[in-house]
């Protein structure tokens, strides 16, 4: 087996080759193929090597960005069906899979650590929001393109920050707990950040937006917390298979959102992708500041850190395709969920090699 693997590495690297030649020389549309298989060789091969098998997920990030990039002709529409009514489905699915990982013990962490989570919980709805408006501003922005950046602001964490808290040796019961409560007050506080910070660029209907985040999160998450506690004792391949089911799902969704904003992002891709390295950085920064000023230990300072860096991406997208703007003011989250995995990896592994 080692063996395909090591033939896979080989074949990534020789079309990592091929892939920089034609694109210096021969400016063939088949430059994109090889980008593609190359990530994709080496997201498989690099099982066998420690620090490549951690980096996987990022490499199919990536692999999905360059495919809706390169070939997003294909993924925009056929005859009457737009590939962009996939990305609600897909994000319910994920959010059904995070319901299936989750119990009513997740929420002990409140009785056990209140004064932690309401630091991690204030600090998550009050720092991306405000960073992110400060850098829509600078950055000027058309108003779409800037209610974008203060969208993924104004979600909650991610699932992807409990993985995290867990490789980086953080406070996990803390992750849980936090991830879940922002998950499940964010059809009030979505929609009312959007409402007072974003309304100036666009027009907010602040009833609709909570109806369109309790049908994308609650409703899911809901269904997942009773498969949970109905059958999930008696089938044990539900946890090894809904993580897979919502890897894909986001993987699916990115394809379908670049390439629906493809020339969008080829114009402010640059300059967006500058301002969500910007956003998350401080994100993480003052995240974990904010902890430490207030007397956390050191695990739940990285806890928080990452939980306030990290935001959900999906929901995101949704909320812009429900606003009818997935072209423009979805493109911050098309350029964040990348950007987010692998600066939140990058941070999670410094500390996990950390005292």
């Amino acid at each position: 087996m080692n063996r395909v693997y090591q033939l896979l590495l080989i074949s990534s690297a020789i079309l990592g080759l091929l892939a920089i030649g034609m694109s210096i020389w021969a400016k063939s549309n088949a430059t994109g193929s090889f980008v593609i298989g190359s990530l994709a060789c080496l997201a498989l091969g690099g099982r066998i090597v420690p620090t490549l098998k951690q980096l996987s997920f990022i490499l199919w990030v990536f692999a999905a960005v360059a495919l809706g990039m390169y070939y997003p002709q294909y993924f925009q529409q056929i005859g009457d069906f737009k590939f962009t009514s996939l990305i609600v489905p897909l994000i319910q699915l994920i959010m059904f899979s995070m319901g299936t990982e989750m119990s009513l013990k997740d929420f002990e962490g409140v009785i056990k650590t209140p004064k932690a989570v309401i630091i991690g919980l204030i600090s998550h709805f009050t720092i991306m929001p405000l960073v992110a408006v400060i850098l829509a501003q600078c950055f000027g922005f058309s108003p779409e393109i800037a209610a974008g950046v203060i969208l993924i602001g104004s979600v909650p964490s991610g699932v992807t920050s409990n993985v995290l808290a867990f490789i980086a040796k953080a406070n996990m019961s803390l992750s849980v707990t936090i991830a879940a409560i922002s998950t499940l007050v964010a059809p009030v506080m979505t929609p009312f950040l959007m409402k007072i910070l974003a309304g100036q660029y666009v027009e907010i209907d602040f009833v609709k937006m909570i109806l369109h985040v309790v049908e994308i999160i609650i409703v899911p998450i809901a269904l997942g917390l009773i498969i949970n506690k109905l059958i999930r004792n008696g089938v044990k391949w539900l946890q090894t298979v809904m993580p897979i089911i919502s890897m894909t799902g986001v993987l699916m969704m990115l394809v379908v959102i670049v390439s629906s904003g493809r020339d969008s992002l080829l114009a402010i891709g640059p300059l967006l992708f500058l301002s969500s390295m910007i956003h998350h950085s401080i994100g993480y920064l003052l995240g974990y500041w904010s902890g430490r000023l207030m007397g956390l230990d050191e695990r739940s300072c990285r806890t928080i850190s990452l939980e306030v860096g990290m935001q959900n991406g999906g929901l995101a997208s949704g909320i812009a395709l429900q606003m009818g703007k997935i072209a423009t003011v979805g493109l911050a989250s098309a350029i964040s969920v990348p950007w987010m995995t692998i600066s939140g990896l990058l941070l999670a592994n410094w500390w996990r090699n950390k005292e």
